[in-house]
């Protein structure tokens, strides 16, 4: 079918990549601009593997402060250059992912972090639910089950794994990856701290994650 200048327009400006990269992307996908979309973060992310065994050691540091104080975050975000770590796309991405921790509330980076004994811990609970259920299933069962809520467990504590709150539709991993192929630099998060107000202490409960979403959307 004919890819019109219009549509290739309209994909460059959703995916940030080259006018060639999208009219392909197009025609792979027969004018579907979503599933073209997806054709191009396919090629990011095997743009971004090529880069993975590269030094990014510039950076930034972000920190962003929930309105009143109620919530505090640090984050360190890597690149190669220096050049980048200067551009606004790299200083927006760092913000976007400080803001994401404040709603989010990772623990984690990525699941390699998780500690051990913790995931065994919760393999516990989760097959000590199973086996408390009315009519408890075979134990081969029972164990595919129990690695399939760890997965989902990773997917909530993990921040790589969550989905972008900005954008459900992409994780914290695809999001850094397609900027990586429109940058052209490894970028890795190295580590981040989140304070909360009065965590730990007895206090009122509020949805801080609703509150740091709606000033995202301002």
């Amino acid at each position: 079918m004919e890819i019109t200048a219009q549509a290739v327009k309209e994909l460059r400006e959703i995916s940030g990549c080259g006018m060639m990269d999208c009219k392909k992307a197009l025609k792979e996908c027969d004018g579907n601009m979503d599933k073209a979309v997806d054709y191009l973060r396919e090629k990011g992310l095997a743009k971004a593997a090529k880069k993975a065994g590269r030094i990014a050691a510039e950076g930034i540091v972000e920190s962003y402060i929930h309105m009143g104080g109620k919530i505090g975050v640090l984050v360190e975000i890597n690149c190669e250059t220096d050049f980048v770590a200067k551009t606004d796309n790299f200083k927006a991405l760092a913000h976007d992912i400080a803001m994401h921790i404040a709603a989010a509330k990772p623990t984690y980076v990525r699941r390699e972090e998780v500690d051990s004994s913790e995931l065994d811990h919760e393999r516990e609970i989760l097959r000590a639910q199973a086996l408390a259920e009315p009519k408890p299933k075979p134990l081969p069962i029972i164990e595919k089950m129990v690695e399939g809520r760890i997965d989902k467990y990773y997917k909530e504590v993990c921040l790589m794994e969550q989905p972008f709150v900005k954008n459900p539709d992409v994780t914290i991993e695809q999001l850094i990856n397609e900027q990586i192929a429109k940058i052209g630099e490894k970028i890795t998060i190295r580590r981040f701290a989140r304070y909360e107000m009065g965590e730990g202490l007895q206090k009122r409960a509020d949805n801080f994650a609703e509150e740091v979403m709606g000033q995202m959307q301002k």
